[in-house]
């Protein structure tokens, strides 16, 4: 099992959505976020004033997942999430040690 994690802008949280859901994706978690990377920030307007914001609004999208799907699920992420600009984001894929349905107990890719 796998635990992917994207970060992506936060307008394109549909375009994920249906892109995981067309693979049959049944369940994922999201998160607003604040961070930044290559980008450093960026530059806002305010009733006129310019002002520099550290910190961008990002969507983090975790999705616990079977092996095989990663490849696929990866792949839409990116083609969803594209934009061609700095900021698209990243993902992150990592091992998942164990997952257990608190309502019944299942553990392992049962619980997914």
């Amino acid at each position: 099992m796998k635990l992917v994690i994207a970060i992506i802008k936060p307008f394109k949280l549909d375009d994920v959505r249906e892109a995981l859901t067309q693979l049959g994706i049944q369940g994922l978690t999201v998160s607003e976020v604040r961070g930044f990377g290559r980008q450093k920030g960026q530059t806002e307007i305010y009733r006129g004033a310019e002002y520099h914001v550290s910190f961008v609004a990002k969507i983090k999208i975790e999705i616990a997942i079977r092996e095989e799907l990663v490849p696929e699920v990866v792949e839409a992420i990116m083609q969803a999430a594209r934009t061609g600009r700095i900021g698209d984001g990243k993902i992150m894929v990592t091992p998942l040690e164990q997952i257990v349905r608190i309502r019944t107990g299942e553990i392992g890719e049962g619980a997914l």
